[in-house]
């Protein structure tokens, strides 16, 4: 028997009708986007649509949303587009101790070629403080400051708005890793605020391998790919097939329905806990289709491997295989150990009631029984 899938955080299903939508550009309708002839055109325009489509979900004219392979790569784009344009002056990055490892990894790249990297710590909720932020980016050498939306792990809200707010008023680009959020959360690039904003397919009940950055107009980025320059500056010739399946899960999205369901069930799994449990961020602003919670009294080294009937993670699932405990609950002072005997668990639009159910007894049976053990 197939265990309950909680690692919505990690990826969702493809909603089917996303996948009806991409089925016909397969196979039947195989031209290439870029194409100037019948073939070509009918492609060129299914990608126009499926621009439109997410250009409408974030509040952005179609023109300023460019595809990519996905989260990673806008963020890197992003990054190194903005330190290496030309005429560039400034030379640091501001970032938080809880971004995703796409987003640290490329800022230490490029302090490894020269920029000065500003890596900013958050309070034990998981939410950057305002007044490090101002600190951090007062002066002239801050070419950009990159915050998360959603937090992939433990799904606080951080101020967006706020933080880009003081990004120009000294005079910064303001980037978001939304990939958690599209979707998921209103997003409006000009209410919060942002000069770049990356999102992707796959958390979003759409295919893998494809995702988008927006651009803000008047913003110049340096190619990150370099060729026949197709997507304005991005090149390689675009999947008709996964851009379709982004445009129709952007076009899916119900931000209400979604957000009450995620709420329903996870008020549903935490009345049936019978253990102690400490969850990991902030009770305030957070996305409800997450909940990270450490348990308590318990070696985590044998949880994660003990829950034979239910999928769950304890962390990002670009480190799952790493053994090393998350780094987004070590930057809210969690003890290592600590870490390790805290899960993610992740639901959305294709959980049930039943699923929570069978969760909350898989979990509650496996920690007794790793307490018994403990205490013999």
């Amino acid at each position: 028997m197939m265990p309950v899938y909680l690692d919505y955080g990690a990826t969702t299903p493809l909603d089917p009708r996303a996948a009806a939508a991409m089925e016909p550009w397969g196979v039947e309708k195989f031209g290439n986007p870029h194409s100037a002839h019948r073939w070509g055109y009918e492609a060129a325009a299914a990608v126009a649509l499926a621009r439109e489509q997410v250009a409408t979900l974030i509040g952005a004219a179609p023109e300023r949303v460019q595809f990519t392979s996905g989260a990673t790569e806008s963020v890197n784009w992003a990054l190194k587009g903005v330190l290496t344009a030309p005429g560039q002056r400034r030379n640091r990055i501001v970032t938080v101790a809880t971004e995703h490892s796409c987003v640290l990894e490329t800022a230490r790249y490029l302090e490894r070629l020269g920029a000065t990297l500003t890596v900013l710590p958050v309070n034990d909720d998981g939410l950057v403080d305002i007044d490090d932020v101002e600190a951090a980016v007062s002066g002239d050498d801050v070419a950009l400051v990159s915050t998360m939306l959603v937090n992939n792990e433990i799904g606080v809200i951080q101020p967006i708005t706020d933080i880009a707010g003081i990004a120009h008023r000294h005079g910064a680009l303001m980037h978001c890793d939304a990939a958690q959020g599209f979707g998921k959360v209103t997003i409006d690039v000009a209410a919060l605020g942002v000069d770049l904003l990356s999102l992707t397919a796959h958390k979003c009940y759409g295919p893998k391998g494809i995702g988008a950055l927006y651009i803000r107009d008047g913003v110049e980025l340096e190619p990150l790919l370099h060729g026949g320059g197709q997507e304005d500056g991005r090149s390689g010739t675009l999947p008709t097939a996964l851009c379709v399946g982004l445009g129709a899960a952007a076009a899916l999205a119900d931000l209400a329905a979604g957000e009450a369901q995620a709420r329903a069930l996870r008020d549903r799994l935490l009345r049936q806990l019978d253990f102690g449990y400490r969850i990991n961020g902030a009770q305030g602003p957070r996305w409800p289709g997450n909940l990270n919670f450490e348990v308590l009294g318990i070696a985590g080294d044998r949880l994660l491997s003990s829950l034979r009937g239910i999928a769950v993670s304890s962390g990002s699932a670009c480190a799952a295989q790493s053994g090393r405990p998350s780094h987004v609950l070590l930057a809210l002072g969690r003890s290592p150990q600590a870490a390790r005997a805290s899960l993610r668990l992740g639901w959305g639009r294709f959980t049930t009631d039943a699923d929570i159910d069978t969760a909350a007894a898989e979990l509650n049976s496996v920690v007794a029984r790793l307490k018994a053990g403990r205490a013999a």
